[in-house]
């Protein structure tokens, strides 16, 4: 009796120890989904035995990547990415959402994010501004919300550094010309302007003809801290890339430049995230090697964002030799040039890496770039703006589906580790059929 009732007892403890250890627990769970049996819990969610997260099966690729797919011409590329279309697609740190999901939904909305993260991109972006108040959001621009929201045709109008005032005017209007509250009480809309427009429901239009207003309905604009829980919520990592802010403003909300990168990273440490799931960026070197001299775990991954673009007026030139060996004994260990900087082609019209991007891996940085299903391809590289200047000519990339074979010489040749897109599952696609992480 006395063996029977201890027996009891180990069994009740048993039990209670369990229900008060999700890992313990875990241990002896054999759920399954997706043809997978979980293997191990760590408090936020079931492991695969290899390695993979529930939440990276919860991914759905809609079908434009099996259009692009079926576009391609044939050949051994086509024939390998056609052998991947029945999966499974996982989330994965290759494809990074692009300020969401920016090709259909309002860019740095709820809505943008959440489709990301269904598309299985492993990382989405927050471009990080600043209210008159001092709290981050997410916004591309310290002022672009007369043609990324809805505040001209509200009240907010009267607030903007310069607002709309009828047919022809050039409104200016800032995340920093509001409190977080008037912030937040505005809705997110598809980037466009009609500056000739007579309304200002004509000037919030002009949205691109290869785009759409279909998922506008809702735009909730995020702050930082709302991104990152919503990140985590939804299983994907983090990358803020902290934007230019007028210096003045910037000043008199955080005290100086590096009081505004230090908040950036705050928010990560406040929030606990760990520092290898974030990849803080900007286009100011100085950020960066804030970063990385005085939050090294943090600096670790610190991505220089390279501006170059022969196109702009003056034309930004790549980085010299020097540039890039001096960028590297400062300790940057990740550059991210546009597309178009890392691609040639040759004469016979064949994609290849080009010089720069031979040279920027040569010295041993890894390579993020930006930004894939950002341009109409439909008529080809020809007609397709800043991102595909590296085919002029249109000669290498003559329709949408051709841009796999621009993916293909970056993932494959140029060695990216990771790629924005406004439409992270065309990416997603490609890095599950071709085993990247």
């Amino acid at each position: 009796m006395r063996n029977a009732v201890g027996a009891m007892l180990l069994s009740v403890l048993v039990a209670a120890s369990a229900a008060l250890s999700p890992l313990a627990y875990a241990e002896r769970d054999t759920r399954f989904w997706n043809g997978r049996y979980e293997s191990h819990y760590d408090g936020k969610g079931y492991y695969d035995h290899s390695g993979r997260r529930k939440h990276d099966y919860d991914v759905q690729l809609g079908p434009r990547p099996f259009y692009l797919v079926d576009g391609m011409d044939e050949g051994p590329l086509k024939q390998r990415l056609m052998r991947c279309e029945d999966g499974p697609f996982y989330r994965t740190d290759f494809s990074i959402g692009h300020r969401g999901a920016a090709l259909q939904f309002p860019e740095h909305t709820r809505e943008s994010y959440e489709a990301a993260a269904r598309m299985g991109a492993g990382i989405v972006e927050c471009d990080v501004t600043f209210t008159s108040d001092g709290e981050l959001v997410c916004r591309h621009d310290e002022c672009d919300l007369h043609t990324t929201t809805n505040i001209v045709a509200t009240e907010l109008n009267a607030k903007c550094s310069v607002p709309w005032n009828g047919p022809g005017s050039s409104p200016r209007c800032c995340a920093s010309d509001l409190t977080l509250s008037e912030f937040r009480s505005l809705l997110g809309k598809m980037d466009a302007s009609n500056p000739g427009a007579t309304t200002t429901e004509g000037f919030l239009g002009g949205t691109a003809s290869w785009r759409t207003d279909l998922y506008t309905g809702r735009g909730t604009l995020m702050t930082l801290q709302e991104s990152i829980a919503l990140n985590c919520k939804l299983g994907v990592k983090h990358t803020p890339e902290l934007k230019s802010g007028n210096p003045e403003r910037v000043n008199a909300v955080f005290g100086s430049q590096a009081g505004y990168a230090q908040k950036m990273i705050d928010a990560y440490k406040e929030a606990g995230v760990h520092p290898r799931d974030v990849w803080p960026q900007s286009f100011n070197k100085d950020d960066v090697l804030y970063w990385i001299q005085n939050e090294p775990r943090f600096g670790r991954q610190a991505v220089y964002l390279d501006d170059v673009d022969p196109t702009s007026n003056p034309p930004v030139p790549p980085l010299t030799m020097e540039e890039l060996q001096q960028l590297k004994a400062q300790g940057v260990k990740i550059i991210a040039p546009p597309i178009p900087a890392l691609l040639s082609v040759t004469a016979g019209g064949e994609i290849i890496p080009s010089d720069y991007a031979r040279m920027i891996k040569g010295l041993g940085f890894d390579i993020i770039t930006w930004s894939f299903e950002r341009a109409d391809l439909r008529r080809g590289a020809q007609f397709a703006g800043f991102y595909y200047y590296f085919d002029p000519q249109g000669s290498a990339l003559k329709k949408d589906s051709d841009m796999y074979k621009a993916l293909d010489v970056l993932a494959r040749q140029v060695k990216i580790i990771g790629i924005f897109s406004d439409w992270p599952a065309t990416v997603t696609y490609y890095a599950n059929c071709m085993g990247l992480k």
